[in-house]
């Protein structure tokens, strides 16, 4: 696996997320990190948006996921946005940050960290 790593930070969007019943009733915040391991070296030669990944792009598409979703836990939609990266040909592995900011009292957020990676067969 690549040591290189692309990455998408902070990114804040809202969502229907949460058990509790007031938190079905309206979006909240979710802050979301992303690290795209990867090789950049095809991409660094060449300057070729072809051979790198479209992080821009990646981000919409996280966005757009995020935003239509309604899971009950971070845990899910964790798992959704990594197997949504994961889908893109050059990203080998992915590490997934999503928090809830202000959910818990005394708290600058709370959330859920996982890394994937692409399966071998």
């Amino acid at each position: 696996m690549s040591r290189d790593r692309v990455l998408i930070s902070d990114l804040l969007l809202r969502t229907i997320i949460g058990v509790n019943e007031e938190e079905r009733e309206r979006p909240q915040d979710v802050l979301i990190n992303v690290a795209l391991h990867t090789d950049t070296r095809a991409a660094g030669a060449s300057d070729n948006i072809d051979d790198a990944v479209d992080y821009a792009r990646l981000a919409r598409e996280i966005g757009a996921l995020t935003e239509a979703s309604h899971f009950y836990l971070v845990e899910a939609l964790a798992e959704a946005i990594a197997s949504l990266c994961l889908r893109h040909p050059r990203v080998e592995a992915v590490d997934v940050r999503v928090e809830k900011p202000g959910v818990v009292r005394f708290a600058r957020s709370v959330g859920v960290a996982i890394h994937r990676q692409r399966e071998t067969t």
